[in-house]
């Protein structure tokens, strides 16, 4: 998109004033996102409901290592356990529903650096859904240990956690547990204190704006 404005103002017969509102626009840019995140509502910082403890089926923490290894294998973890029978007990239906729940609030894992860095603000939401899909794998290895796609996902995913040692690293989040009524939501106020997040955000924000732009723009020439 920023190779698209820089094409539209080399094309501009006044390039000046075309470098003026391209500033303009981005500036606007800014200004909307920093905008959006402060209006966020307190509930951002809130993350807690009174029932989680009551109706909800506790979901074990794991290391900060063990979401790396554990993210790559997540959508192999999810299509395997949709397969299982037991998807349909109740249960293991509502883990494998909240980590899939619990995927979409954390932006579908789309946000830069959401699980590698602590600091972000869609990390403790990162550690929500894996960890949920940890322990649909471990639910399936208990349920069906001779089911030999599990035991070879099991394996593989094992010799990974070993190779890079992930039990050692660790985070604010790794002793965390998780519960299926306690959806964990990111914390929008700080992503203008992530450059990653808001780098993403701003990227999202220039394109949908961008994409007006052009449009407006190529009516305006067809109708000439």
């Amino acid at each position: 998109m920023l190779a698209l404005i820089a094409k539209l103002i080399d094309r501009s017969p006044n390039r000046v004033r075309a470098h003026k509102c391209a500033l303009d626009f981005l500036t606007a840019i800014v200004a909307a996102i920093l905008l959006v995140l402060a209006a966020q509502p307190t509930w951002a910082h809130s993350r807690r409901e009174s029932n989680a403890t009551v109706t909800g089926i506790a979901i074990p923490s794991l290391t900060h290592g063990q979401m790396a290894v554990i993210s790559d294998y997540r959508k192999k973890i999810l299509n395997l356990a949709a397969t299982q029978s037991t998807s349909q007990d109740a249960p293991f239906s509502r883990v494998l529903n909240f980590a899939r729940i619990q995927f979409a609030y954390c932006m579908w894992g789309l946000v830069p650096y959401s699980v590698k860095d602590e600091a972000s603000p869609f990390n403790e939401c990162s550690h929500a859904y894996l960890a949920a899909t940890k322990e649909l794998l471990i639910k399936m290895s208990q349920e069906n240990p001779a089911n030999e796609q599990v035991v070879e996902l099991m394996t593989q995913i094992d010799m990974d956690m070993v190779r890079n040692n992930t039990s050692l690293v660790l985070c604010q989040y790794s002793d965390e547990s998780f519960n299926t009524a306690d959806v964990i939501k990111p914390d929008f106020r700080r992503v203008a204190l992530h450059p990653p997040s808001f780098a993403a955000f701003a990227g999202f924000l220039v394109i949908i704006v961008g994409g007006f732009f052009v449009a407006a723009r190529a009516t305006r020439v067809s109708a000439r």
